[in-house]
């Protein structure tokens, strides 16, 4: 048997069958890594990328020690953004669907507190959450701790990037002292170290490489003359490369807008994400992107953690990150599964310095690339293929995709193949149809019903 076979693996005959069932057969480097202390109950510091399989590495670990008669809360897991911890919630209870029984709970800022008190009182086995949405629950005594075997930080150097350290600090004091710790980040700065070193009992180390391969990553650097435009040479290299899907990195939040301002103008269907959006703005910006009805996504880097983009055709580094790792980070977002990706990255004489560390670290020789020909900025902005229209209606009035998939292709309407992605909230749906067809789609579900009822639509224009 091979060593990297989760069979391999002393897991409950419960877990090993799902994950036959979900086709999970060789485990990725930080899972083959990780996984054996875990088990064997010891703390981990693990070290990896995006992308390399760490959500599964610990939520198995977490789930082979649980005990589900044990009504109580068992394992923590704390995200930097909602985002994260939904997308980390929904992958245990896919690992965990062998298991009878099993309560995973998501606590998270942006959503209403009520409902999360009713929750808990009906129990829960894993909590998985944001930290100040956890540390006002504790505050409030409305979640408990005492039982808390597992404690998981993910993402850690984002959540002190988002300014979470003193309801990280908080938290930790309401955990049990004999608990397990797993810290999970993707870089190791010396604040992750103190923390680590405060509390954690011995923990093993394993770092997974992050540099990537040249053949699935092709970087383009360009060397600005001071005052030249970044805007329009990112204008330049979307028109030359064209990619349906782009993550444009800034530094800060407020270039985030200014940038998306910037590009909508020139015609380009972009789309901000910063930290100081309110949620509904956010689940719709995030919508948009992932069903493909805009193209591009200007981010902070904060912003952008956790969020689950497979296929970014290009990602765009506006300026340098001011950290050399978040670099390897950004540009992991791209160029995955075996496609190929490609990172531009623009910069300034000021800004050479932080190249000068980037070829240390990578051990390399960045070349400048010549930017496109200007004659390109002749060229029309590209739209995506989709659009998306917007239900004022969702989950609480029992709103299912089906029932608007029904509704839009019934008599008249347009056909299955060009209806999109299609995400339910609490009080609002979105959905994404071919760009040709909104017309169609639109006039299809304001005459016709949902559920029976009739619901207001609108087009996200864009």
């Amino acid at each position: 048997m091979s060593p990297t076979c989760f069979q391999s693996l002393s897991l409950n005959t419960s877990l090993l069958e799902n994950l036959k069932s979900l086709q999970y057969k060789e485990m990725t480097e930080i899972q083959a890594q990780s996984l054996p202390p875990m088990i064997a109950g010891q703390d981990v510091i693990a070290q990896a990328k995006t992308g390399s399989g760490k959500t599964a590495a610990f939520g198995l670990a977490m789930l082979n020690k649980l005990q589900v008669k044990r009504f109580r809360v068992q394992s923590l897991v704390l995200c930097p953004t909602r985002e994260l911890a939904d997308q980390v919630a929904k992958e245990i209870r896919r690992l965990g669907r062998g298991i009878h029984n099993i309560k995973v709970l998501t606590l998270c800022g942006g959503a209403p507190f009520g409902p999360q008190i009713g929750s808990l009182e009906h129990g829960a086995h894993i909590v998985v959450g944001t930290p100040g949405r956890i540390e006002e629950h504790l505050r409030k005594g409305t979640l408990r701790l005492d039982d808390v075997t597992t404690f998981v930080l993910d993402e850690a150097d984002r959540m002190l990037d988002m300014g979470f350290q003193p309801s990280l600090d908080a938290i930790v004091d309401y955990l049990p002292a004999k608990r397990q710790t797993l810290l999970f980040s993707a870089t190791y700065p010396e604040q992750i170290q103190l923390i680590a070193k405060r509390i954690m009992h011995e923990p093993i180390r394993v770092t997974v490489e992050t540099a990537h391969d040249d053949s699935s990553i092709e970087q383009h650097f360009y060397a600005l003359e001071d005052g030249r435009s970044r805007t329009e040479a990112l204008q330049l290299l979307l028109l030359t490369y064209r990619p349906n899907s782009a993550v444009v990195f800034c530094n800060t939040k407020r270039e985030t807008q200014e940038v998306a301002d910037e590009l909508a103008r020139m015609g380009f269907a972009a789309v901000a994400l910063n930290g100081d959006m309110e949620q509904k703005m956010r689940d719709q910006t995030l919508v948009r992107f992932a069903n493909n009805s805009a193209s591009i996504l200007v981010a902070t880097d904060v912003a952008a953690r956790g969020l689950d983009i497979d296929d970014l055709d290009a990602v765009f580094n506006y300026q340098l990150s001011r950290e050399i790792d978040v670099h390897t980070h950004r540009i992991g977002r791209t160029g995955r599964a075996g496609s190929k990706g490609h990172a531009f990255t623009l910069y300034t004489s000021k800004e050479r310095y932080k190249v000068e560390m980037l070829e240390k670290q990578l051990s390399c020789v960045v070349e400048p690339s010549p930017l496109p020909n200007v004659s390109v900025l002749n060229e029309p902005a590209y739209k995506p293929s989709m659009s998306t229209l917007q239900i004022d209606g969702g989950k609480k009035q029992k709103v299912r995709p089906g029932d608007i998939v029904g509704a839009l292709t019934g008599e008249g309407g347009i056909t299955g193949k060009q209806v999109g992605k299609i995400h339910v909230f609490d009080n609002t749906a979105y959905v994404a149809v071919e760009r040709s067809e909104v017309k169609t789609a639109l006039h299809k579900i304001e005459r016709g019903k949902l559920k029976g009822r009739s619901f207001r639509v609108r087009h996200i224009r864009g």
